[in-house]
């Protein structure tokens, strides 16, 4: 296994924000996802905003380890994971045929296209479509990890809350805010992992 070497820009963000917020009490896994969000978006709120369990991020990433499938709802979220593959099916014809079929948005479309090729045990990861979200909690996925930080003033907060209630693995965030940078960076923080969280 080759071992990742982040650019100077990188460690000397991880300085900075280190410099500004302590996360060292943080199970190792959960600092790490909060860490690399934080170092995405510039945003120190995320250390009271991020909501898992660390047991939660144990099963994702040792899901991502064993070679897990990752599916996102648009291709922005895919794009930012940059240390594997990851499924969006949005933008397939499929997905709009189903969408008008079915009365629901293009991502929950594409979010019943990816189930049924990737099946249970799936790593996804939600940062545009609070709907893809509500999808996934209806479909009863049997996710490895759910990575929901869907953005903006309608739904967002909504769904990431009923993504909490449903007792499936996840890691949301309690505001409004989110996004495709940020949803993808959870993901990479798992997969760039090298320590063992146990």
């Amino acid at each position: 296994m080759t071992v990742r070497q982040p650019h100077p820009i990188e460690v000397r963000s991880y300085e900075i924000l280190r410099s500004r917020v302590d996360l060292s009490p943080m199970p190792p896994l959960w600092r790490a996802v909060t860490e690399r969000v934080i170092h995405a978006s510039a945003d120190l709120e995320y250390a009271v905003d991020l909501v898992t369990h660390e047991e939660a991020l144990r099963q994702g990433w040792a899901a991502l380890r064993d070679g897990a499938p990752i599916v996102t709802d648009v291709e922005m979220v895919a794009a930012g994971i940059t240390a594997r593959e990851a499924l969006c099916q949005v933008n397939d014809p499929a997905a709009a045929r189903l969408s008008r079929a079915a009365g629901i948005t293009r991502s929950a479309a594409a979010v019943r296209l990816a189930y049924s090729e990737v099946g249970p045990g799936a790593v996804w990861v939600v940062g545009c479509a609070p709907t893809a979200l509500y999808e996934l909690i209806q479909q009863q996925v049997r996710p490895a990890l759910i990575i929901g930080m869907p953005v903006g003033f309608v739904g967002a907060a909504e769904s990431k809350e009923a993504l909490r209630a449903s007792g499936l693995p996840q890691v949301s965030n309690y505001s409004e805010k989110g996004g495709s940078a940020v949803a993808a960076a959870a993901c990479n923080a798992l997969l760039y992992y090298e320590g063992d969280p146990r």
